[in-house]
């Protein structure tokens, strides 16, 4: 009814987090210039399409003035 579970000896526990290979792993390749190219293209593409976003956006964002008031200034000017 009860399974007997084996417990884990901590100096494992510990051991594993000592533990370093003398391995090292290959050096990264670097990048090609058409791969560079292409990052910067698509960071450039992304900052452009932000920068428009705002462009376009700030009007719908400015408060809106009322025609009434504009067409009250404007016959109070004429007087």
């Amino acid at each position: 009814m009860f399974r007997r579970r084996e417990s884990v000896p901590f100096s494992f526990v510990a051991e594993a987090d000592r533990f370093r290979s003398n391995v090292t792993p290959p050096p990264r390749e670097r990048a090609s210039v058409s791969q560079l190219a292409g990052r910067s293209l698509v960071g450039l593409t992304v900052v452009a399409g932000l920068i428009g976003s705002l462009i376009l956006g700030l009007p719908a964002l400015s408060p809106v003035q009322s025609p009434s008031h504009t067409e009250q200034t404007e016959a109070f000017d004429g007087r």
